[in-house]
């Protein structure tokens, strides 16, 4: 059985639903490969650089992005936008 790690850098402003989207993804027990893997099925290009920064709030995100991260935690986008 795998430790996820815990967030060391503070989270920054550059997003809202960041900290959702990796507070789902650890519970749905999925690492940040599997997440990049299912975004890539989706036609969403992203490395695990880009996921760490969107989840930590220190990148943008855009809308595609959101519902394809939406679409692979099983959950609507307005749930990963706090609605």
């Amino acid at each position: 059985m795998s430790v996820m790690r815990t967030r060391e850098q503070l989270r920054g402003n550059k997003n809202i639903c960041g900290a959702k989207i990796e507070y789902m993804r650890k519970e749905k027990g999925l690492k940040q490969v599997d997440m990049i893997e299912s975004l890539a099925l989706q036609g969403v290009e992203m490395t695990s650089s880009g996921l760490s920064k969107i989840e930590g709030q220190h990148r943008g995100i855009n809308d595609y992005e959101l519902l394809a991260i939406a679409n692979t935690l099983d959950v609507s986008v307005d749930v990963l936008l706090g609605r």
